[in-house]
């Protein structure tokens, strides 16, 4: 075995697997699975296929996954990655929201989003509406979730830091569908990041299993009647699966497990035995590396009833923002559709909106909606966010670069590049093949570059 596992781990896996262990511990000597996940936001599956900057293969339970070799490819190098065609993410970790059935104009929330694999999926399956709250309790690690975000051109996201206790406070019955990938152990992650193994021997799975005890709740005070909570972890522990499904279970009687829309023939089943859990947790996913070509996963789908009693939170009406002119009619030249009433200021800077907002005075918000920019004197300045939620035909006014023409990667460096074709003057939406990279600003044919400099290619 080319990893050495934890001596009280591999006896426990030793009493649960029995005559299967073997085939699990020799899953440890394959490399883990790199995967890559299409933002269909921007473009289909098909039409990735057809401009892939990778060698890929599908991933057969996932329709926007793919597999690519991480040791001759590095597609998070290529300029398609800056344009937010794709998300590098473990197969496996492609799971829970893709399980999760969202459509376009529900309330979501991912409750412990950072840094974003499950947040972009789920803003792709609501395509622009309704409203995505992502939250993470860690402020530096919500910043990386904002970045992914509007990098995927999420146009109606709020994202937040704060305790779930705090969010359950203010968004009671709100939403209709609620992932938690919860904080755990770890188990499922030893062969793609062997360092874990370390934090696993410190803390165990007691110290997280009170930890979901302690989320959970939260979660299901804000789901609405009717409304559908996804618990995933990456980990085998029985402790952190089965029996937290109990305990859910068991708290709150509004709750019952649903089967997954989602099956593949590599998936095996919830194990009630082990965690002394109802029957009906087998209705659970399990993903074991030995069976399919991903790494350790637990996905339980469940649903609040009907006539399960809530309180529901008032929609808060807004102000919409008074534009200077340069604002008015830079927005004029979008033909994204915007309601001028879903436009509010926060000191210079404007943004959209999600319609149906409660009020969320006194959280930590690092966005609330899209930021489209800043109002400056005598000028606006679009913003970042802004260039990755347009399509290429919502401005009057595009770059266009091929993946492989120089400029690109200059552009992506922050550095000044020249038109090779006609562009009219002032801002000038720089696109690559014909998808949004962020915004310059021309003046005789010289494009001064306006990309974010945190976004930098290094």
């Amino acid at each position: 075995m080319a990893i050495q596992l934890p001596e009280k781990f591999e006896k426990r896996m030793r009493e649960l697997l029995g005559a299967e262990y073997d085939a699990f511990a020799k899953g440890y000597d394959a490399e883990h699975a790199a995967g890559l996940r299409v933002n269909t936001m921007k473009l289909s599956a098909e039409e990735f296929c057809d401009i892939a900057p990778v060698t890929v293969r599908q991933i057969p339970w996932i329709k926007n996954g793919f597999y690519y070799d991480a040791d001759v490819a590095q597609p998070a190098k290529h300029p398609y990655y800056f344009a937010g065609l794709y998300y590098i993410q473990e197969p496996s970790a492609m799971t829970p929201a893709a399980v999760l059935p969202v459509t376009p104009g529900e309330k979501v929330l991912d409750l412990c989003a950072a840094p974003g694999g499950k947040s972009t999926e789920l803003a792709a399956k609501l395509a622009g509406e309704g409203v995505l709250v992502s939250n993470d309790i860690s402020n530096s690690r919500a910043k990386a979730l904002l970045k992914n975000l509007e990098l995927f051109g999420t146009k109606n996201a709020v994202i937040v830091s704060e305790p779930p206790a705090k969010l359950a406070e203010r968004f009671a019955g709100y939403f209709d569908k609620i992932l938690v990938d919860a904080p755990c152990s770890g188990e499922g992650m030893f062969r793609k990041s062997p360092a874990i193994m370390k934090n696993w021997e410190q803390y165990g799975v007691e110290y997280y299993q009170k930890l979901q005890r302690e989320i959970l709740p939260s979660a299901v005070r804000m789901l609405r009647p009717g409304g559908m909570l996804l618990y995933s972890t990456c980990t085998f522990s029985p402790e952190e699966d089965e029996d937290t499904l109990a305990f859910l279970l068991r708290e709150y009687p509004e709750l019952s497990m649903v089967e997954s829309p989602l099956w593949y023939e590599g998936f095996a089943t919830g194990r009630p035995e082990w965690a002394d859990a109802p029957e009906e947790t087998k209705k659970a996913i399990r993903i074991w590396p030995h069976r399919m070509e991903g790494e350790g996963h637990f996905v339980a789908l469940l649903k609040k009833s009907e006539d399960a009693q809530g309180t529901f939170p008032t929609v808060e009406r807004v102000r919409p923002a008074k534009l200077s002119g340069e604002a008015e009619e830079f927005l004029k030249r979008l033909s994204l559709p915007i309601v001028a009433e879903r436009i509010v200021a926060r000191e210079e800077r404007l943004y959209y909106l999600p319609d149906g907002l409660p009020d969320l005075t006194g959280l930590r918000i690092l966005r609330s909606g899209l930021l489209l920019g800043e109002m400056k004197k005598n000028r606006f300045e679009p913003s970042q966010a802004l260039a990755c939620a347009l399509k290429a035909e919502e401005y009057d006014n595009c770059y266009n670069m091929t993946a492989e023409d120089e400029d690109v990667i200059r552009y992506l460096k922050c550095e000044t590049i020249t038109a090779k074709t006609p562009v009219q003057d002032g801002f000038v939406l720089i696109c690559v093949d014909g998808y949004p990279l962020g915004w310059g600003k021309a003046n005789g044919g010289v494009i001064k570059n306006k990309y974010l400099a945190g976004w930098r290619m290094m």
